[in-house]
């Protein structure tokens, strides 16, 4: 019979202790947040689109046998002509319970999965500092984290094969 995640008598064990695999999102938080508004009041007149630079990177760090954080980390970068709009850096993190999850399993769901979940709380917090800088409101369009994953995943195979040092973290 496959496994499709059902319990069933097959993996409770007869003390009642549960052998499926369950993960679930513990805590989320603001790890650390900066706000930059250098220029202001002037460039509350400044005129023209800005042009909007948006990194972000993905961090894990276990914690214990069961709980690792996951921590998305964005810059958004907001210049024109003039000079710099603003500057917001946001390291938001997700404590997520792991137990009885395959090993092949964990690294996916942590660098695809867990960012997926916990990115649009941190896409209204970054919208929300923007705002409150004074600008229109930054809403970031949704990330696939899981076609990123897939796609460092088969980078990091090829420098294997080629005998290259591994790169990235996601």
């Amino acid at each position: 019979m496959a496994d499709d995640g059902t319990i069933t008598s097959e993996n409770v064990t007869a003390n009642g202790s549960d052998t499926a695999p369950a993960v679930g999102i513990i805590s989320q938080y603001i790890k650390d947040m900066s706000v930059e508004n250098p220029n202001a009041p002037e460039s509350y007149q400044w005129e023209g689109a800005p042009n909007i630079d948006v990194q972000f990177n993905i961090a894990v760090q276990q914690l214990a046998d069961d709980a690792h954080e996951v921590e998305l980390k964005i810059t958004v970068n907001a210049k024109n002509d003039k000079g710099a709009l603003y500057l917001v850096e946001l390291a938001y993190c997700g404590l997520i319970g792991m137990r009885n999850v395959p090993e092949d399993q964990i690294r996916p769901f942590l660098y695809s999965e867990a960012p997926r979940i916990i990115f649009p709380f941190a896409r209204r917090i970054l919208a929300d500092a923007v705002r409150d800088a004074g600008f229109q409101p930054l809403m970031l369009e949704p990330i696939d984290f899981n076609g990123l994953y897939l796609q460092q995943l088969a980078e990091h195979e090829a420098q294997q094969a080629q005998g290259g040092p591994p790169t990235g973290n996601a």
